[in-house]
């Protein structure tokens, strides 16, 4: 975050109104000033994704036959490989699937767990009080293949060696970089180059790849292929899971083959709530979905037909939701499989569901929102008291009606530079998410999975699909799916405008993760450029501190289903190098 000395703040809040009206450079003759572009609108088919030859990719595989899934699968195998800055096989994967066979949501929890061989004594007993960032030591089991062949059994209908081809050739031949992963991948290669293998396999003669520069990851393309021909086990039971535990044991780290090998994934039910007409769905904990859930069910208790979108009043009482939500996110959000302690007569699955069921149901929120101050930002923020825890998205819709919802990550940008030799790609460090402290629901225990961030999002509407989305970016997820929510049902934005429009940002609550550093101060507030200077002026009255931050704010892409014209609708991050398109 780049933060401005509190003398300049108001100036920067006023210039920032001033630039805004041209921000875009543009003048559109129809919708909001702040849009971008209009909305992709196509009759049999749509992708959204991170990057335009990802989204080209799977369009190519649904006109080839492929079902959604499989189309979702071939983007996220070529995001790999063209935004590493945000994911790869070495990551974590969730997902959502509209199924129309079965007219239901199915969702996957692809998350990884903590190596076997690692406890939280040997953290205390040499000297770490949390989790380092980079390195072995927050390397957790990668979740992603196994998640793109439990999707593709179920979903799936191209053999996964020609789902997976497309990225293998580009792996090969090349592809140009485009100018936002420049960026990050730039800032990454001086934090990860002391890794083992990261220089060899992800620089050009020592630095990153620059804009435009075609960029070759043979390693890659063979290691996608031994997948697509041999399966899910080559990953985890076969020569490349024996190269990652040789890897990590000859260089500190605790990742095993007895690891992989035991990975398995899991279906799970999304979780919903109902915001004026709309079922939401996110994915229960170990991530953070429900936060969502939570934010909305808070904001549903104000009339916002009445408040204004960019006005004080909407963001102080979106700020003041988040805050309540993210206190319960710190105390309650962990893996199921650990945390709570099931009552007695109760299983452990029993216990989870239950605790998730009282976080986002209608009387705790009308509990929880007693305490927001119309006129007054909190500083301080508990928990709930219940009885008993960088990244890609992508989006892809086709001629069946089947609706994938999909993120997939490294954790930070580039994950932990640990690159195992000859297989192309960099591990996860989500194992930075545990706290080393006993008693705490996300304390580091063998084979746990951490908090997650990553969450996919679904809204249904009448019990039928209506549009499939997600906003990336760590805990500005939660916030961003309630700010998508809040401007398509409550300020009548359109699905491109939705995301176009200026965001909001609070950061600072108590930390479910890491030392678990709780707000004492009310945090800071980031808003992006195009909020009126009066309304930055108000809330500072309101005893808001507001900051001026360079690019927390997400990225977005969606598809909508509109049945009354039979059509898909897409939209497409303005922010990254994304492309929303369909046929």
């Amino acid at each position: 975050m780049k933060v401005l000395p509190a003398s300049l703040l108001l100036t920067a809040a006023l210039g920032a109104v001033l630039a805004s009206p041209a921000s875009h450079g543009a003048d559109r003759i129809t919708g909001h000033a702040f849009a971008t572009r209009s909305e992709v609108i196509a009759p049999e088919a749509m992708a959204a994704t991170s990057h335009p030859l990802a989204t080209q990719i799977a369009l190519d595989v649904m006109r080839r036959g492929g079902s959604a899934v499989d189309a979702a699968i071939a983007a996220n195998a070529a995001l790999g490989l063209m935004e590493p800055t945000g994911n790869g096989i070495g990551g974590d994967f969730f997902a959502i699937v509209w199924d129309p066979k079965t007219a239901k949501l199915h969702g996957y929890n692809g998350s990884g767990r903590s190596p076997k061989s690692l406890s939280l004594k040997w953290f205390q007993d040499n000297g770490y009080t949390d989790i380092p960032p980079h390195g072995p030591l927050p390397v957790t089991v990668p979740g992603a293949v196994d998640g793109w062949f439990a999707l593709h059994g179920r979903f799936g209908k191209l053999p996964m060696a020609e789902v997976l081809k497309p990225t293998v050739d580009y792996a090969r031949k090349g592809h140009p970089v485009h100018e936002t992963i420049a960026y990050y991948w730039n800032r990454s290669v001086p934090v990860l180059s002391k890794w083992p293998g990261f220089t060899e396999q992800f620089t050009i003669d020592g630095r990153a790849p620059r804009k435009n520069e075609m960029w070759r990851n043979p390693n890659l393309a063979n290691t996608l292929e031994t997948i697509g021909r041999e399966g899910r086990d080559a990953f985890y039971k076969g020569q490349i899971a024996r190269t990652i535990g040789d890897y990590f044991k000859a260089n500190g780290g605790f990742l095993s083959y007895e690891d992989m090998a035991a990975h398995t994934g899991e279906w799970v039910e999304p979780v919903s709530t109902n915001y004026r007409g709309v079922d939401v769905w996110e994915i229960p904990p170990n991530g953070q979905g429900i936060a969502a859930l939570q934010i909305l069910n808070l904001l549903e208790g104000y009339d916002f037909s009445k408040i204004p979108f960019g006005s004080a009043e909407h963001i102080h009482l979106f700020t003041e939701a988040k805050k309540l939500a993210f206190a319960d996110r710190a105390r309650w959000y962990a893996d199921p499989a650990f945390f709570p302690a099931p009552a007695r007569g109760q299983t452990q699955a029993q216990a989870a569901a239950a605790l998730t069921a009282r976080l986002i149901s209608e009387d705790y929120a009308a509990e929880r929102r007693k305490l927001i101050n119309p006129d007054r930002a909190a500083r301080a923020v508990d928990a709930g008291a219940l009885q008993q825890g960088d990244t890609i998205y992508l989006t892809t819709a086709d001629k069946d009606g089947m609706m994938v919802s999909l993120i997939q990550s490294n954790y930070r940008g580039m994950g932990s530079g640990m690159a195992a030799p000859g297989l192309g790609f960099i591990f996860q460090d989500r194992g930075e998410q545990f706290v080393l402290k006993a008693g705490h629901p996300n304390s580091f225990e063998p084979g746990k999975r951490p908090f997650h961030t990553i969450i996919p999002a679904f809204a249904t509407k009448d019990g039928k699909p209506w549009i499939s989305f997600g906003l990336m970016g760590g805990a500005m997820q939660p916030q961003g799916h309630a700010q998508i929510i809040m401007n398509l049902v409550d300020f009548g934005m359109n699905l491109q405008e939705a995301g176009d429009a200026p965001r909001i940002q609070h950061d600072g609550s108590t930390d479910p993760a890491g030392q678990a550093v709780e707000m004492t101060d009310g945090g800071v507030l980031n808003l992006e450029t195009g909020f009126d200077y009066e309304v930055i002026r108000a809330l500072m009255r309101k005893g808001h501190t507001i900051e001026f931050a360079d690019g927390p704010y997400g990225g977005y892409q969606a598809i909508m289903r509109d049945h009354a014209n039979g059509v898909y609708v897409g939209a497409s991050e303005s922010r990254k190098d994304g492309q929303a398109a369909g046929y």
